[in-house]
């Protein structure tokens, strides 16, 4: 299995389409650089998540909980989790990230594996913070990276040494875990399903005129509810995330069509040319004329 930068796709509940690896062996490694570190929008999916940094600072939010994280820190994301990584400032930046299944080193539900080790890391805390300077913690970075090497090198049995790390992670988080927590509150329950239906919406419509009110219209809820569920779970407002969502979704159709460039502006939902390059140039400190070619002499 080749390492790869990752490039994602939801569904209509912002639940991740791309396929982590394969059915025998459902583990997938990924590189993320400067650009395609902001590249992945807001989601979930049914498998366990890694990251770990190696320069530069991103930041990586897990359910309304963000945190800044440098080189030596990572995190664990738990299955189902609504997630979102990006960079938190200008400069080179690297992290390896896993997306793996949890019978990759869990087996079948009725095993000593998953009973005693994998089923209280999915039911309990949706993430883990990882730093080097916990001893423990550095333990289980440094399980992680293993796992990420060995799928990257490829000797062979790469596979048991995938395994064999992501083994030791797991122990080491499950031996770890803190004590239970109270479960989520009805309150926090609702919110996570408004803004997941909310995100599904702004998805599915964001080349249409939006506005809070239509965002907030699709969740039965009013534009001031809106706002605090986005804030609180997103940490943006509901209009500069489907800013964020055009321009992401102009520099993927940019780097893999030939589309004129007025076109991508105005099939992401920006109908003047000139706000389309002032807004792209803004998030992306280029026009995407630069961009586009930026981005296809990196890939030769």
């Amino acid at each position: 299995m080749a390492l790869s930068i990752c490039r994602s796709t939801t569904d209509g509940r912002s639940r991740e389409l791309v396929r982590h690896g394969t059915p025998p062996f459902p583990l997938a490694c990924y590189r993320h650089d400067g650009e395609t570190v902001n590249a992945v929008p807001w989601h979930w999916h049914d498998e366990l998540e890694t990251v770990l940094v190696l320069e530069g600072r991103i930041r990586v939010s897990v359910e309304g909980e963000s945190r800044e994280l440098g080189p030596g820190e990572g995190c664990f994301i738990a299955a189902g989790a609504l997630h979102h990584v990006w960079r938190e400032e200008e400069g080179p930046v690297e992290l390896h990230s896993m997306v793996f299944h949890p019978r990759l080193v869990g087996g079948s539900v009725e095993s000593v594996f998953w009973q005693d080790y994998l089923l209280p890391l999915l039911s309990a805390n949706r993430r883990v913070w990882l730093a080097e300077a916990v001893p423990w913690e550095r333990e289980a970075l440094e399980a992680m990276e293993a796992a990420w090497r060995a799928c990257g090198g490829k000797p062979p049995g790469f596979e048991f040494l995938a395994r064999e790390g992501l083994s030791r992670l797991v122990f080491l988080l499950s031996a770890h875990r803190p004590a239970e927590k109270k479960p989520p509150s009805e309150k926090a329950l609702r919110d996570g399903e408004r803004i997941k239906t909310m995100l599904r919406f702004i998805q599915e419509h964001y080349s249409e005129e939006l506005t809070a009110a239509r965002i907030a219209g699709s969740a039965a809820v009013s534009e001031s509810e809106c706002l605090r569920c986005f804030r609180g779970m997103v940490g943006t407002t509901p209009m500069q995330y489907v800013k964020q969502f055009r321009v992401q979704r102009a520099a993927e159709l940019l780097e893999t069509t030939e589309e004129r460039v007025s076109d991508v502006g105005e099939a992401c939902g920006f109908q003047e040319m000139s706000y389309f390059a002032r807004t792209f140039r803004a998030l992306k400190g280029k026009s995407p004329r630069e961009y586009r070619l930026e981005r296809r002499a990196a890939s030769g």
